[in-house]
């Protein structure tokens, strides 16, 4: 008895030999790591951070709970992020990652093993590459995929990536920004700089450190950002209440912040950014660069919500910039749909079969 080919439900395609068959999507950021199951969408959206006993080197917690401990974890207790600069940085605690996302959406009893794509950066090398299957294949997958960040971000922002017409994408994560122009399917000319939303963060912290003696945790610097960090000089500065440590004191202090400093702060990261996406233009073909003219450039990921981002790039740039719906979800999203359309995509996708 077999079941029918036609039968199947959210996530999974039954075979006529009546096996089950799982396909998820996994943007294994830096930051955050997302999981697309096919017809169902997003359903695990956590921070990339492994928390970690130091005594047995056991793993105590894994996401939204390690995160919580971050700064705050006793002497026996460790949590980091195993990814940096968009790369597998730990390759034993990204194996034990993967597998606690793919038993979250699976289940830990499954009756095969999922088949599995994933985003990297467009810079990385064939070795991280490698890491990044092995590392999929170690966790449970059957299959693995890789897709470069930039083509999952058109795709999931909606870019019609297949046309003939060259399309800007501009992919700021939280370790690497990823520009590129696409054509065809394809990448015609791409940066990757391991410049992102921590390095901004932690460009925050260098500055109040510097200019007021105050040390502040990654945390507080991300907030600063979220909250009253702007690309361009605001007309009306914005102000916040930033509380740490004195450097001399070592007791606790307060001190105010307004959006301007936190613009000079970020100067020097934002100048990367934009030289990276200067760079790409400059290697564009004279055929491509009139359709980038006219369609504008797409900006994508955590970074390009930080306000003003885009009218910063449009102003150094000349080209039109435009913040994608929902940027965040562009990677995950243009994974899980060239994983469902994999002959589709299959030119844009590196596998492991």
């Amino acid at each position: 008895m077999v079941f029918s080919a036609t039968w199947s439900e959210p996530g999974f395609f039954y075979t006529i030999e009546g096996m089950i068959k799982r396909r998820i999507a996994i943007d294994l950021g830096t930051a955050n790591t997302l999981v697309y199951v096919p017809k169902k969408g997003i359903v695990a959206n956590e921070p990339s951070v492994v928390a970690i006993s130091v005594d047995d080197n056991r793993i105590v917690a894994i996401g939204n709970e390690a995160k919580e401990m971050l700064g705050r974890t006793p002497d026996v207790i460790t949590a980091s992020r195993p990814l940096r600069d968009g790369v597998i940085a730990d390759y034993r605690i990204t194996q034990a990652m993967l597998k606690h996302f793919i038993d979250k959406v699976s289940g830990t009893i499954r009756l095969s093993r999922p088949e599995l794509m994933i985003s990297v950066p467009a810079g990385v090398t064939s070795t991280e590459r490698r890491a990044v299957i092995d590392a999929a294949l170690a966790a449970g997958a059957k299959k693995a995929h890789i897709i470069r960040e930039p083509v999952a971000a058109a795709i999931g922002a909606g870019v019609p990536i297949a046309a003939p017409a060259g399309n800007l994408i501009v992919d700021i994560g939280g370790g690497t920004t990823e520009v590129a122009i696409l054509s065809l399917g394809g990448i015609v000319a791409q940066n990757s700089i391991r410049i992102g939303g921590n390095k901004i963060d932690m460009a925050i912290a260098d500055y109040i450190r510097r200019k007021y003696g105050l040390i502040i945790g990654d945390q507080t610097a991300e907030d600063i950002k979220k909250e009253i960090g702007s690309a361009l000089p605001l007309e009306v500065p914005l102000t916040m209440q930033i509380r740490g440590r004195d450097m001399i004191a070592g007791l606790p202090k307060t001190i105010k912040l307004d959006s301007d400093e936190v613009t000079q702060a970020m100067g020097d990261e934002l100048e990367g950014i934009i030289g990276a996406v200067k760079s790409v233009l400059e290697q564009t073909p004279p055929e491509l660069s009139s359709d980038i003219i006219d369609r504008g450039m797409v900006m994508t990921g955590g970074g390009s919500k930080l306000r003003n981002i885009d009218k910063l790039m449009t102003k150094v740039t000349g080209v039109p910039a435009y913040v994608a719906d929902e940027p965040m979800l562009c990677v995950a999203r243009g994974t899980g749909i060239a994983l469902e359309n994999l002959d589709d995509y299959i030119r844009s996708v590196i596998s492991n079969r």
